[in-house]
């Protein structure tokens, strides 16, 4: 009789040791670009696993994914990524795991409202991070989903995104100040690629890319010519570089314009598809906007 109640007692303590297990097993969270990751931590907190697969300084236009992406892809209960065909192929991947939840964070997004591109099966950009109005209602919206997936953790997450919403408004606020330092005939923004159109639209620049919306677009020599021409005749003093594109092509466009006596200096290094080196603050997306502005700004004055 002992030993069947030991068995028993045995047996009861392996479930309950199961099920504490289960009930304290976190949601896999796997994001796509490192602003979604950052946004997510944000809003989720210590409440989740979550797993970025592009790093800083990584192009998404370009990104394959390798083994370990699959593997961190199939493991996932949901897949946050931008849409509007950011990823490319990337997306044609994770959409087969059907057994898995994907969110694309530009649903959140009235269409009506989005940039045209003709680079995108999309017909439009997707560069939507650069919108501060958008990763506000991206932010709610992620909080939402979030909610679905952990309804009791709802009030944390919705407590955790108010939190966030509220800083990314001061970040408005400051961008706002800094970009008013800078006379309205010098907001023109020169950089590798278009990733700065809804950024300009938001705050009053005249954005012009060397590649177009796409890096997976390369830029020729007539590219070149009539960019170069464009900048000797608003008398453009900086062009930028982008941290996740080779800087040759805007080296290239310098070389061009510094040949027809037209001196331009390149004023920095932008981040545009990725953020900067985790735990810098342009690792986040509020110090990589902050870092962005200050740049160039103080180029362009």
């Amino acid at each position: 009789m002992k030993k069947y109640i030991y068995i028993l007692f045995f047996s009861l303590i392996v479930f309950s040791c199961k099920t504490d297990k289960k009930a304290n097993q976190k949601l896999n969270i796997v994001t796509t670009t490192s602003m979604i990751t950052d946004l997510v931590k944000n809003v989720a907190g210590d409440e989740v696993n979550v797993q970025g697969l592009m790093g800083s300084g990584v192009d998404p236009h370009l990104y394959k994914a390798s083994e370990g992406d699959v593997s961190k892809l199939s493991g996932a209960d949901i897949i946050f990524y931008n849409g509007l065909h950011l990823e490319g192929k990337l997306v044609e991947i994770f959409e087969k795991m059907r057994n898995i939840k994907t969110v694309a964070l530009s649903d959140a997004i009235d269409e009506k409202t989005l940039i045209g591109s003709e680079y995108f099966a999309s017909n439009y950009d997707p560069h939507i991070w650069f919108n501060t109005e958008y990763w506000i209602q991206i932010t709610q919206f992620v909080a939402d989903k979030l909610s679905e997936a952990l309804p009791e953790k709802k009030d944390l997450f919705q407590a955790n995104s108010a939190k966030y919403i509220v800083e990314l408004k001061a970040l408005q606020t400051t961008l706002k100040s800094t970009i008013e330092t800078l006379p309205k005939d010098k907001r023109i923004l020169v950089t590798a690629h278009d990733a700065f159109n809804y950024f300009g639209k938001a705050y009053g620049f005249q954005v012009r890319g060397l590649q177009g919306i796409s890096t997976a677009t390369e830029a020729g020599v007539q590219d070149v010519q009539n960019l170069s021409a464009f900048i000797i005749e608003n008398k453009i003093k900086a062009i930028f570089i982008e941290s996740s594109v080779p800087k040759r092509t805007i080296e290239a466009l310098q070389a061009a314009v510094n040949s027809k006596d037209h001196n331009v200096d390149i004023g920095g290094s932008l981040y545009s598809d990725a953020l900067g080196t985790p735990g810098t603050p342009e690792g986040t997306y509020i110090g990589m906007f902050k870092y962005n502005v200050n740049t160039i700004v103080n180029a362009l004055k």
